[in-house]
């Protein structure tokens, strides 16, 4: 039997983000000042390197696990009817736009990890199986309980989650998913 990468990117994703928290608890190095983003400059270029590479940190291994479970199982199934190309695109601009609304709306709060990545992928998911101008009444579920869920984290619990990534995750997955 032979061992097939199936989702370069799901996996190359997940390397990465492994590879840096391997290095941020197993040395002295600071990752935070590249792999977190939070409102600074538009004139220090590490801005905008920030704004992706967040994605990538993560604060311990319990955070880490948790993304990295869902991105294991739905980024293969993305990547499969997508590509590999369109799913690189889809991290990205996620990515940027929750780097983009925390910078914008917070400005003492501090982003890292893929919980947007994460949200997306779920979004996108649900959608996999759309037929032209239908929407599935799960994806409609899935979309009302999560926001549902979010907007009540954000607006009643006080805990160190950006329910506002977690969202722009979700409408980007929606606007991915739907796009075609």
């Amino acid at each position: 039997m032979k061992i097939k990468i199936n989702a370069p990117v799901t996996i190359g994703f997940v390397c990465i983000c492994l590879f840096v928290l391997f290095i941020n608890m197993s040395t002295d190095f600071n990752t935070l000042s590249y792999f977190v983003t939070y409102r600074d400059s538009l004139r220090n270029p590490m801005t905008y390197i920030r704004w992706i590479t967040y994605i990538f940190g993560h604060s311990d291994w319990s955070h880490f696990t948790s993304n990295m479970t869902f991105i294991l199982l739905l980024g293969p199934m993305i990547e499969e009817k997508y590509g590999s190309r369109k799913l690189c695109i889809m991290i990205g601009i996620t990515g940027i736009i929750g780097a983009l609304l925390n910078s914008l709306l917070f400005s003492n709060t501090a982003l890292c990890g893929a919980s947007g990545i994460v949200f997306m992928m779920m979004i996108v998911s649900s959608i996999t199986s759309v037929k032209q101008k239908e929407i599935p009444l799960t994806l409609i579920l899935v979309f009302v309980i999560f926001v549902g869920k979010e907007i009540y984290s954000a607006l009643f619990e006080q805990d160190s989650i950006s329910q506002l990534t977690h969202i722009a995750g979700g409408f980007c997955g929606a606007y991915f998913g739907l796009k075609r």
